[in-house]
């Protein structure tokens, strides 16, 4: 089993849960944290061993957000110490780079082959809100909120908030938060259907969260992953691309002689359904 540096991870009854634990600091995202989220997140899709995922965090607040190390650890482009000047151009293609680098390792979340469920507890900050963002579903406890840090410290955000937020929140809301850096309360961000419900304390939030993640690993894994990619697709597309492509996914995907007759087989023996995995997924030669 890997040691990792920021979080613990377990998969249990096809369930894989990545915890933050670096309660201490707030769970900041240090450079560790970039390097092994998609680590984990990839290799779990890959093998597809887990059918759900769920993030869940440690002590006072989810995280908040990037770390300062990673500007001045010596690692980034944006450290230059030392270093002769560097040509403007290329200085600024190798800040790009970064910024879609750090994008990458939330992306994997999306890109997950199974759905991401997150738990947030407490302060929802900065990069932690790009994160968010795109977990299938969230869940809060009642002291929860979330801010968009960037304007307080005279950037704009770019990891992947605005992109996937204005799908998730009404724009004058996103903007208000953008531009302000408000809080975002956690009764407020369930009234927008940003978080599907709330809790008094974090272990309600955490065995509700289990509880529904348990549920999911019970259905056809091939169905959930299918419903996932639509839902991702009509987020991105036309109504009439979305349609084409479902009914273009369904004739290469949907075989009724395998799990739904396994459905339809349970039911009349009155027993749960038992669905193979999805097959892992294939390395790069």
């Amino acid at each position: 089993m890997t040691a990792w540096t920021c979080f613990d991870v377990e998969t249990k009854d096809k369930i894989a849960h990545i915890r933050l634990k670096r309660p201490e600091v707030f769970n900041t995202m240090n450079r560790a944290f970039w390097n092994e989220l998609p680590a984990i997140v990839n290799a779990i899709s890959d093998e597809a061993e887990a059918r759900v995922i769920v993030i869940s965090s440690t002590g006072k607040h989810f995280s908040a957000g990037m770390d300062l190390s990673v500007f001045t650890d010596g690692q980034g482009v944006a450290s230059s110490a030392g270093k002769a000047p560097r040509e403007e151009g290329r200085a600024r293609l190798s800040l790009r780079a970064e910024a879609l680098r750090l994008q990458k390792t939330f992306n994997c979340l999306d890109e997950a082959r199974m759905p991401v469920i997150m738990a947030i507890q407490g302060g929802c900050i900065g990069g932690a809100v790009d994160m968010s963002t795109c977990a299938d579903m969230r869940f809060a406890t009642k002291d929860a909120f979330f801010v968009i840090q960037e304007i307080n410290l005279a950037m704009t955000a770019d990891v992947g908030t605005f992109p996937r937020l204005c799908h998730l929140l009404p724009q004058g809301i996103v903007r208000e938060l953008a531009y302000s850096g408000r809080r975002l309360p956690a009764h407020k961000a369930h009234a927008l259907g940003f978080v599907n419900e709330l809790f008094d304390t974090h272990e309600q939030m955490l065995a509700h969260v289990l509880e529904l993640a348990r549920e999911i690993a019970a259905k056809s894994p091939l169905a959930v992953h299918g419903s996932k990619v639509m839902i991702n697709y009509a987020r991105d597309h036309s109504i009439a691309d979305g349609l084409d492509y479902v009914a273009t996914w369904q004739s290469g995907m949907f075989n009724p002689t395998v799990d739904m007759y396994e459905s339809f087989r349970a039911k009349q023996e009155k027993r749960d359904p038992v669905y193979e995995d999805l097959l892992p997924a294939r390395k790069a030669m």
